[in-house]
C-alpha cells in the first residue's frame, strides 16, 4: 500500500504541468483554434520562469513572468490566426520550432543549473488540516506545495466558467458557430484574443512548474514532448475541464512508471517504458476516433472567422 500511495502522489505532481497545458489547449479550441503551439508555449513559459527565479529568487515573479512569456506567445499564434486568418495547424507548428529556439537561445548560459534554495522552500510541501489525514487520498491529494493546489482549484473553477457563465457560454457558442455568435452581438475576435492568450498563460505556467519544482534544474528540451500528450489530452477529455483531473494524472502515472517499477525491483527495458505515455496517447485517440460524438469537438475548430464572409 505504501507503494502505491507513493506512486499516485507522485503521478500527481508529474501530472501538474500536463494540466495546465491541456486547460490552455481547452480554452484555445473552444475559441475555434486548433493551437499546436502548446509545446513551444510551454517552453517559453519554462525557460523564462526558471531566468527570473534564477535572478531574482521570487516564486512569484518567476510564475508571473512564465504566464506573461507564454501568453506572448499566444499572441503570435493570434495575431496570425485571427486577424490574419493563417493556416491554423502551420501557425501551432511554426510556434513550437520558435518557442523550442528561443529556450535553446535563452537557456544555453543556464543549462545545469538548479532552483534556487528560496523557491524550492516556496513549493515545499503544505499538508492541508483534516484533509490530508484523509487515508489515502490525504498523502496522494492533500499534501502538496501550493501551485498543486491552484491546479484544483483552477479546475474547477474552468468548469465554472465555462458551463455556469454566460462568457463560457459564448465562448462555446463561438467555438460551434461563430457567425451565429457574432449575430447575437458576441464580439468574437475579442473573445478569440482574450481565450487565445489566457490558454498561452497557463501553458507557460505548467512549461514553468516543469523547470522550477518538478524537474528543478534547467536543461534542454525540458519539455520532452508534454505540449504534444497535453494536445492529445483535450480531445481525451472531450473538452472538459473536469476530466483533465483523470486525464493529465493518469499519464503522469505513466511518466514515471518506468523509475517506480525498477525501485520496486521489477525490471522492463527503460526504453519500452519510455514509450508507454505516447503509445497510450496514439490509443486514446484511436479509440476516441471511434466514436465521432466524443471526438468532434467545437464544430469551428480550425476554420478562419472572417465577418464578412457570414
Amino acid at each position: 500500500m505504501d507503494w502505491w500511495i507513493s506512486f499516485f502522489s507522485a503521478a500527481v505532481v508529474a501530472g501538474t504541468p500536463l494540466l495546465f497545458a491541456t486547460l490552455g489547449g481547452i480554452f484555445n479550441e473552444r475559441a475555434g483554434h486548433m493551437n499546436l503551439g502548446v509545446e513551444g508555449m510551454m517552453i517559453m513559459g519554462a525557460v523564462v520562469g526558471f531566468s527570473v527565479a534564477l535572478a531574482t529568487s521570487n516564486a512569484v515573479a518567476a510564475m508571473l513572468t512564465a504566464a506573461i512569456a507564454g501568453a506572448l506567445g499566444a499572441l503570435i499564434y493570434a495575431v496570425l490566426t485571427v486577424t490574419l486568418r493563417a493556416n491554423q495547424v502551420v501557425t501551432g507548428l511554426t510556434l513550437t520550432i520558435f518557442g523550442t529556439g528561443f529556450a535553446n537561445f535563452l537557456g544555453q548560459s543556464i543549462v545545469g543549473q538548479s532552483t534556487p534554495a528560496a523557491i524550492k522552500a516556496f513549493f515545499s510541501n503544505i499538508s492541508i488540516p483534516v484533509l490530508s489525514q484523509i487515508p489515502v487520498l490525504g498523502p496522494v491529494f492533500f499534501q502538496k506545495d501550493i501551485f498543486i493546489y491552484f491546479g484544483y482549484v483552477l479546475v474547477i473553477l474552468s468548469g465554472l466558467y465555462l458551463y455556469k457563465t454566460q462568457i463560457g457560454l459564448n465562448l462555446r457558442a463561438i467555438g460551434e458557430n461563430p457567425s451565429a455568435a457574432d449575430a447575437a452581438s458576441v464580439p468574437v475576435t475579442l473573445y478569440k484574443y482574450v481565450h487565445l492568450l489566457w490558454g498561452g498563460a497557463l501553458c507557460g505556467l505548467g512549461g514553468a512548474y516543469l523547470s522550477l519544482v518538478y524537474v528543478q534544474s534547467w536543461q534542454t528540451s525540458i519539455t520532452a514532448g508534454m505540449g504534444w500528450i497535453a494536445v492529445a489530452l483535450v480531445i481525451f477529455s472531450t473538452w472538459n475541464p473536469y476530466k483533465v483531473f483523470l486525464s493529465a494524472y493518469l499519464f503522469g502515472g505513466l511518466s514515471i512508471l518506468g523509475f517506480r517499477l525498477q525501485s520496486a525491483g521489477i525490471h522492463i527495458s527503460q526504453h519500452l517504458l519510455d514509450m508507454a505515455p505516447y503509445l497510450v496517447t496514439i490509443l486514446v485517440l484511436v479509440v476516441l476516433s471511434m466514436d465521432e460524438r466524443k471526438s468532434a469537438g467545437p464544430k469551428s475548430l480550425g476554420i478562419p472567422y472572417f465577418r464578412e464572409e457570414r
